[in-house]
């Protein structure tokens, strides 16, 4: 079959169970009543799998083929959602759905490992050139329909029925549409030849050696690490602060109100950014463009503490400070994947980057454990000072970090 059948529909799948692990889960656990430690230490672990995804993507390329590992994955990624659905009317909701979405971290992480795999080997380099644009839109278009729809779906049911149920009914409707897609793509995917040589095997040993014996390695790790640590933080909580009563601090929205600001005009200005700095940077280059980024992904942080000092009831107000950090951060955050790609250049790039892009989930990790802490300690408004304050640790590595010569 064409790959228009497949290429859309397969990142399209891969963005759902992400976007549940690490948004719907916050937005449900927030509603459901847990503090705001609890559901940052909680949800934050659930990054593990994409952290250690390059210690198992061997196993992956070995055994079974990566149509297999898909089609399997997408089922299990379909029952895990419908575990957390049931588990959220049983007495020990918090541990079952903690395990299922565990399960489907796991499952989601080792699908991005194969879905890249057969786009690789399911295509030719003509053809790989062509679908990009499409497996990039329909990523973006399963995060528009998870942080948008699905919140939106589950606001109104919220305030129809109850928390749980209004959860239960959406992430059922979210299992049932992997199990589509799982069915779909039985039908859909290519059947590449992916035997891989003894040869290419036995150089996945070499990958971490040369990682490692890169020149700037350790500045480029601080970078990876660090650059994102107002972000992690700020991530961890925008939509906890958003949910939470005024008397708690927060702006008191409802979830369909949050599902619209994050959904709609948040998502419309991260792509606008991300596409305006593409532009720019093909055509001045990265080095020309890189502090503007910087300053980019960093400054409208302090949108926050305007909000959590304010608390604004307009919601025009509030979704333009969304949008306004959204687009920058879609600005800004271009510096930091080039980078990640400038430095996977040369010997085994795509495992390299896979490296590199560990590191950078470690870097969301540890810091989204600790934010809800520092929430409840510090109190919405210092909390957001402090999460401009580590804009300074941005700026840092940033200048630590040297760009390649041969970048404009």
């Amino acid at each position: 079959m064409s790959p228009i059948s497949w290429v859309p529909s397969l990142y399209f799948a891969e963005a759902l169970p992400y976007m549940a692990v690490m948004t719907l889960s916050v937005i449900m656990y927030t509603n459901l009543g847990l503090s705001n430690t609890e559901l940052a230490l909680y949800t934050s672990w659930l990054y593990l799998p994409w952290v250690i995804k390059p210690l198992w993507s061997p196993i992956v390329d070995r055994f079974r083929t990566e149509r297999w590992w898909i089609l399997a994955m997408q089922l299990l990624i379909g029952a895990s959602l419908a575990a957390v659905a049931l588990s959220l009317h049983t007495d020990l909701w918090l541990r079952l759905t903690l395990a299922a979405f565990w399960l489907m971290a796991f499952s989601s992480a080792t699908h991005d490992i194969a879905a890249d795999g057969m786009y690789i080997l399911g295509l030719s380099e003509k053809d790989q050139a062509l679908y990009v644009g499409w497996r990039s839109t329909f990523y973006r278009i399963g995060s528009i329909f998870c942080q948008g729809v699905l919140v939106i779906l589950a606001g109104h049911l919220e305030s129809r029925y109850n928390v749980p149920l209004a959860w239960s009914v959406t992430l059922g409707l979210m299992g049932a549409i992997m199990i589509l897609l799982a069915l779909w793509h039985t039908v859909a995917l290519p059947r590449p030849n992916s035997e891989k040589t003894k040869a290419e095997a036995a150089v996945k040993g070499n990958i971490l050696s040369v990682f490692f014996s890169k020149k700037g390695v350790v500045a480029a790790i601080l970078f990876m690490l660090l650059f994102r640590l107002p972000e992690a933080q700020l991530a961890k909580m925008a939509q906890p602060f958003m949910l939470r009563s005024l008397e708690e601090g927060g702006l008191s929205l409802s979830t369909v109100s949050v599902g619209y600001a994050y959904g709609t005009l948040g998502v419309f200005g991260l792509l606008l950014g991300g596409i305006v700095a593409g532009w720019l940077v093909s055509k001045h280059g990265l080095r020309r463009w890189w502090w503007p980024m910087i300053l980019a992904i960093s400054l409208p942080d302090a949108v926050y503490i305007y909000l959590a000092y304010m608390q604004p009831s307009s919601l025009a107000i509030i979704d333009t400070c969304v949008f306004i950090e959204q687009l920058g951060y879609g600005f800004g955050f271009a510096a930091y994947s080039l980078f990640l790609v400038y430095f996977s250049r040369g010997e085994f790039s795509t495992a390299i980057f896979s490296i590199c892009t560990a590191f950078q989930a470690l870097g969301m990790m540890l810091p989204g454990m600790m934010a809800g802490y520092l929430a409840d300690t510090l109190g919405w408004v210092n909390f957001f000072i402090w999460v401009c304050v580590c804009c300074l640790v941005t700026f840092l590595v940033s200048m630590l970090v040297k760009l390649p010569d041969d970048v404009d």
